[in-house]
C-alpha cells in the first residue's frame, strides 16, 4: 500500500543551510533511505548522503530522523507516524561536509589514539588460549559497526565542542575496556596501564553513564552496562582502593 508523505530535509553545506520540504512516495516495507535514493532519483539528484551496504552492517548511512541518531538503512516508514513530516538531519556532532554528510575524522583520530592489543611475548600464533566466558565478555564489544551513532549522541561532545581534545567517546572507551578485560593483552608488562590510560588519556570520568550510548547502538550493545561501568570500577579501585594501591606499590617495588 502506497502513500504520499511529507518529507523535511536538510541541505546545506559547512557556511549553512536549511530544511526543504519534500512529497515523496513510500511503499510498504520500504526503509528511511529508500526514501532518500527515490528523492533523488525523482527530485534531487544533488542529494548527498552516505551509504553502501543497506543491510545495517556498515555503518555508513548514520543520520538524525526526527531528531533522533539514526541508521537510515535500518529505520522502517512504519515506525514513523504517517500523518506527520519525516525530519532528515546530519548527525549534530560532527560538522557538515554537505547535506546529509558529515566529517566523522574525529573518530579515525581517537581510534589511532588506542594503543592496540598486545600479545604475550612468550606465545607464538596459534598458541593462544582462552576461557569461553572471556571471550562472550569481550565478543559483544566486537559487534560494533563502527556508525558512531553513540559518538553522535553522547552529550560530552554533542552539546560541548571543547570536550573533544580530552574525550574519546562511547565507542573508543569501550574499545579500552574491551583491551583492559582481555586475558590475553600484555600491555602493562610493557608499562601501559590501560585503567590509567582511559582517565587520563581518553576521558572516563567525563563519562556520566547517562545509557544514550546505548539506547542509539543498533546492534544493542550494552555500551554503559558492560563496557563504561565496569571500566569505571576497575579504574577507582586501582587509584583509590588502598588494599589494590598497597599491593600495586609492592609489587612495582619487587620489580
Amino acid at each position: 500500500m502506497s502513500y504520499q508523505a511529507n518529507f523535511r530535509v536538510w541541505r546545506g553545506d559547512s557556511s549553512g543551510g536549511s530544511l526543504e520540504p519534500y512529497q515523496v512516495e513510500v511503499n510498504e516495507g520500504e526503509v528511511v533511505l529508500d526514501i532518500v535514493h527515490r528523492l533523488q532519483a525523482t527530485q534531487a539528484p544533488d542529494l548527498a548522503v552516505r551509504w553502501n551496504c543497506k543491510a545495517g552492517k556498515c555503518g555508513s548511512c548514520s543520520a538524525e530522523v526526527n531528531g533522533r541518531p539514526r541508521l537510515l538503512c535500518m529505520t522502517r516508514m512504519s515506525t514513523l507516524p504517517a500523518d506527520e513530516p519525516v525530519t532528515i538531519t546530519p548527525m549534530r556532532t560532527f560538522p557538515v561536509l554537505r547535506d546529509l554528510v558529515t566529517d566523522v575524522s574525529f573518530n579515525y583520530t581517537k581510534a589511532r589514539e588506542v594503543p592496540s592489543f598486545v600479545p604475550p611475548p612468550d606465545l607464538k600464533p596459534g598458541q593462544y588460549r582462552m576461557q569461553q566466558e572471556d571471550v562472550n565478555r569481550s565478543q559483544e564489544f566486537r559487534k560494533c559497526i563502527e556508525c558512531f551513532l553513540c559518538q553522535n549522541t553522547c552529550h560530552v561532545v554533542r552539546d560541548h565542542e571543547e570536550n573533544k581534545p580530552a574525550f574519546s567517546g562511547p565507542r573508543f572507551l569501550m574499545r579500552v575496556a574491551e583491551l583492559d578485560m582481555h586475558p590475553l593483552d600484555a600491555a602493562a608488562e610493557g608499562g601501559l596501564d590501560r585503567k590509567r590510560s582511559a582517565q587520563e588519556e581518553h576521558g572516563l570520568g567525563m563519562c556520566n553513564i547517562t545509557k544514550c550510548c546505548t539506547e542509539v547502538c543498533p546492534e544493542h550493545i550494552k555500551i554503559t552496562d558492560n563496557a563504561l561501568i565496569p571500566l569505571k570500577e576497575r579504574a577507582v579501585d586501582r587509584k583509590y582502593d588502598p588494599l589494590v594501591w598497597l599491593g600495586s606499590k609492592i609489587l612495582r617495588r619487587a620489580n
